[in-house]
């Protein structure tokens, strides 16, 4: 067995050097000071005590850096999980309440058991279901309702949960007169602040800057006395071992939500790790070790009182743009959250929670993907109209809803393309021995007498109908004077039996009507196919070329006598 297979770090630590672990140093304390007032944003998201954010940022770090094949993914709490974590727990216990805190560690084993299933039997590839344009747009409106659910915290004002944004606003103007001042002032200088640090790249991560202006600003000010909310008191020392309580009535209500979160966590982790290793040539990044070790990662942390965690884009860019060169980054920024809890805590007693607000909306909106709406607008409208209708699906319906939605357009989408692929009928490019479409391209040469026709997919079960009316519908607008029917199977990269049926009665309706057909570009396993359903000796082997002009070709050379002998045997073949 190949232990640095399913261990990564076996690979990367015996050949581990001081270079190495320079950029490793530097990228983890960067990270992990950045963690500190993400994490604890998150958890307040999620809606459960910050200091669940910093019990979630350790364990699972150290975690994912043993099994995790990317050398700069940078594991934790992050806005989107922490908000379907919110929309999925908030419907069985009260937000922040000690059954709501026991369910979302018992969330957290369970999309661990599920990422670590679908690694072991390889069962990566399912998240190809969820098409890019659905997932920019539910991500982009769960950006908009994580943004705007936090107005309650930015304004100072009670606005009730709810992952429907024109309830959130509804409730923000309702409650407008009540804005605690001194709390907006706080929340929209510390945006400013994080939004200033970004733009001119200063070396301190902005968030950590806006909670150091947000304890001073309170704590001088005395703000806390005209109700400035605060985090208060922090527990201190590291999270204890305790097994997550397992109640079967629990599981069965949080499994809908517990995959859901290990399908998009998952997305949104191989997507930034693919992202940053294609500017690394000295790994790659295995999708199912990836599930594997993100689902080591959150069993492991939900026995140390974590909640769900993923990797996350912005901390990801931070760690490789800081020099992190190995997983070791990770296990530094984890010993700096370790070292916090045990010594720094009191000193997030004055922290305003309209600073992890102003974090949290900082984040999320850059999650909106106007860029990728404006392409697909200019490229392909029908992807365009998906992402629309996912964007506005989510907002009107919610968080759970809108993953629904996006799911269910997905699997109509490759349905649809599947079942009604593209089709082409040929014509010959003036003095070359070249086909092309003749609806894509002018000056074809087009012969009455021939018909080309290509088929641009697998023929299977679900497009044989489709497939059969097109060659059809073409065999039959040609007239009269069709004398050859030739199909292009470059294109087809596979046949079950269904498909071999409709090339039998393919070759049926044409011998109906005195046609020769012609099979080209028939690859070796569609061939293969053909030969042991007998449709190579029924054809017959001069009735396969490898181009359309040997096809074009024979029939010229012969077309006559060719013509009389298909018909003759036609004949016989009907007695």
């Amino acid at each position: 067995m190949n232990l640095e297979q399913y261990i990564p770090i076996f690979e990367w630590l015996p050949k581990y050097n001081t270079t190495q672990f320079k950029g490793d140093l530097v990228a983890g304390l960067t990270v992990g000071v950045m963690l500190i007032p993400q994490g604890m944003a998150y958890a307040m998201l999620a809606g459960m005590p910050p200091i669940y954010g910093l019990y979630a940022s350790i364990i699972p770090l150290i975690l994912y850096a043993i099994f995790g094949t990317s050398r700069q993914l940078a594991v934790g709490p992050v806005a989107m999980v922490a908000l379907l974590i919110a929309a999925g727990v908030g419907t069985v216990a009260e937000t922040g309440s000690s059954e709501f805190v026991q369910l979302s560690i018992l969330l957290a084993f369970m999309v661990g058991i599920i990422q670590l299933l679908m690694g072991v039997f390889k069962l990566g590839f399912l998240v190809n279901f969820l098409s890019h344009p659905v997932i920019a747009g539910f991500t982009s409106a769960a950006a908009l309702i994580i943004g705007f659910s936090q107005l309650k915290h930015l304004l100072g004002i009670n606005i009730p949960r709810s992952n429907h944004i024109h309830e959130i606003i509804g409730h923000a103007f309702s409650n407008f007169s009540e804005v605690n001042f001194q709390t907006m002032t706080i929340g929209l200088v510390a945006i400013g602040l994080i939004l200033f640090v970004k733009k001119v790249k200063l070396p301190i991560p902005g968030p950590l800057l806006a909670v150091v202006f947000g304890i001073l600003a309170v704590w001088s000010f005395g703000w806390f006395e005209q109700g400035v909310k605060i985090v208060g008191e922090v527990p201190k020392g590291l999270p204890t071992l305790s097994f997550p309580k397992f109640d079967l009535e629990n599981i069965k209500v949080l499994f809908p939500i517990a995959v859901t979160i290990s399908f998009v966590s998952f997305m949104e982790s191989i997507a930034v790790a693919k992202a940053v290793q294609s500017k690394h040539k000295n790994y790659q990044v295995v999708p199912n070790q990836e599930l594997i070790a993100l689902g080591m990662a959150n069993i492991g942390g939900s026995f140390f009182q974590a909640f769900p965690t993923t990797g996350g884009f912005s901390r990801t860019a931070v760690n490789d743009q800081t020099g992190a060169k190995t997983g070791m980054a990770s296990i530094i920024s984890a010993s700096l959250i370790a070292l916090t809890l045990l010594y720094l805590t009191p000193l997030f007693y004055y922290l305003p929670k309209a600073i992890l607000a102003s974090v949290i909306m900082v984040a999320v909106f850059g999650l909106i993907d106007f860029k990728e709406a404006k392409h697909l607008w200019h490229t392909d409208r029908g992807d365009f109209a998906m992402m629309l209708i996912t964007f506005l699906g989510t907002l009107a319906l919610g968080i759970e809803e809108g993953i629904l939605i996006g799911v269910v357009l997905s699997l109509a989408l490759i349905i649809f393309r599947t079942t009604q692929p593209h089709t082409a009928v040929l014509g010959k490019i003036p003095g070359k021995p070249h086909y092309k479409n003749i609806d894509r391209f002018d000056h074809l040469e087009i012969r009455n007498e021939i018909l080309i026709f290509r088929f641009d997919a697998r023929l299977y079960f679900a497009n044989v109908n489709y497939f059969t009316e097109k060659i059809q519908e073409e065999i039959l607008a040609k007239g009269n004077q069709l004398k050859l029917v030739i199909l292009d199977a470059d294109s087809m990269n596979g046949m079950d039996s269904s498909g071999v049926h409709a090339i039998e009665a393919l070759i049926d309706f044409c011998k109906d009507r005195k046609l020769r057909f012609c099979l080209v570009g028939v690859k070796g396993p569609i061939r293969d196919i053909l030969h042991r359903a007998g449709v190579v000796d029924s054809l017959g082997e001069k009735n396969f070329f490898f181009r359309i002009q040997h096809a074009i070709n024979g029939f010229d050379k012969k077309e006559e006598n060719q013509y009389l002998e298909y018909a003759i045997q036609t004949d016989e073949n009907k007695k």
